[in-house]
């Protein structure tokens, strides 16, 4: 997946003037995809206490109003060759010039995710068996959770979220897919992200239920402490027969 897939605002300019409590102020910002000039949108806003009254953007070629007083300013300014010339002019000046810097040393950026697959019995629904495909600490922030079966893609009974942003520039996102089990099937999940050479391919193992992986690892585990605490309880009874003091008997 190619890094035009991202899109990001710029934002560059924000003047304020205020006045006995009245706010007045102007935001621009650039709308891009890519560092290509036909893929970046320059637009320019003007607020008067909170309210847009009139906006400049790139793709549309002149100023809009948005209220009586900003049709006015609209006019005035459209009429005006050097000011449509100068606003025109932004989307490279600001915007192309920024975007460039952004490019190389911030969003061509990306992180490798890493999926966990696991089971879990559904809420409610026409199928017994549920597989979570779980994405986590990946950028950017686009990315694409497929499910296939033998081979088939699955597009039916598959929800996902969102991109949950993690608040450190990473994200994670979860795929569940419900269905109901069949004997020597391959059931995978497949993601696909801007970090990856090939799509990322995790195969769910049903040779044994979560459940019950989870009480031979408890079991396991139990063992493996009891053997070490009897080692030790071992361990002290020798060393205090050492040191016992044998009286003989009459």
């Amino acid at each position: 997946m190619a890094s035009s897939f991202i899109s990001v605002c710029l934002v560059f300019i924000i003047s304020l003037y205020t006045a006995d409590g009245f706010l007045f102020y102007v935001v621009g910002h650039c709308d891009f995809s890519s560092t290509e000039l036909k893929d970046i949108e320059f637009i320019r806003s003007f607020y008067y206490n909170k309210l847009k009254f009139t906006e400049f953007s790139s793709s549309v070629g002149k100023f809009v109003g948005y209220t009586e007083y900003g049709v006015k300013n609209a006019e005035y300014w459209n009429n005006d060759t050097s000011i449509l010339a100068g606003m025109k002019a932004s989307s490279v000046m600001y915007c192309q010039h920024n975007i460039g810097n952004w490019y190389p040393n911030i969003l061509s950026k990306s992180v490798k995710p890493y999926v966990v697959l696991s089971s879990m019995t559904p809420p409610a629904g026409k199928h017994p068996s549920m597989l979570v495909c779980s994405v986590y600490d990946f950028y950017p922030k686009l990315i694409t959770v497929k499910w296939f079966r033998d081979g088939q893609e699955v597009t039916s009974d598959v929800t996902s979220t969102d991109e949950l942003a993690d608040a450190d520039w990473f994200y994670q996102i979860h795929s569940h897919l419900e269905y109901t089990p069949k004997s020597g099937e391959k059931i995978s999940c497949v993601v696909e992200h801007a970090s990856l050479k090939e799509p990322l391919v995790t195969d769910w193992d049903p040779s044994m239920p979560e459940s019950e992986r989870n009480k031979v690892a408890i079991g396991a585990s139990g063992l493996i402490l009891g053997l070490i605490l009897s080692l030790a309880g071992f361990i002290y009874y020798k060393r205090k027969a050492r040191g016992r003091i044998l009286v003989p008997s009459h």
